[in-house]
């Protein structure tokens, strides 16, 4: 079932700043926020930190970006990058 819903011009607004793509349905949007605001995993700072990346759109799409990369075999090994870089972690 499909309904529709009103949208103060402000939250609009904000949730088109953290849309991934444009086409990107305020839908998804949406969901994809709840998804990562559960109850049971919440705490203050963890959902203050959550929120602050899913408000920066060049975050999510260099995420969204690298995630396709990554489906796609490009990338490096962290262990083979770790020695690259000369860091003993």
């Amino acid at each position: 079932m499909v309904t529709t819903i009103q949208l103060d011009e402000k939250v609009k607004d904000k949730l088109d700043k953290i849309k991934i793509h444009y086409r990107e349905s305020y839908n998804d949007v949406i969901i994809r926020i709840l998804n990562n605001c559960s109850p049971k995993n919440v705490d203050r700072e963890s959902l203050i930190e959550t929120i602050e990346i899913l408000s920066d759109s060049q975050t999510m799409r260099d995420i969204a970006q690298s995630l396709e990369e990554y489906e796609k075999g490009r990338g490096i090994e962290f262990s083979k990058l770790k020695k690259e870089l000369n860091l003993d972690v």
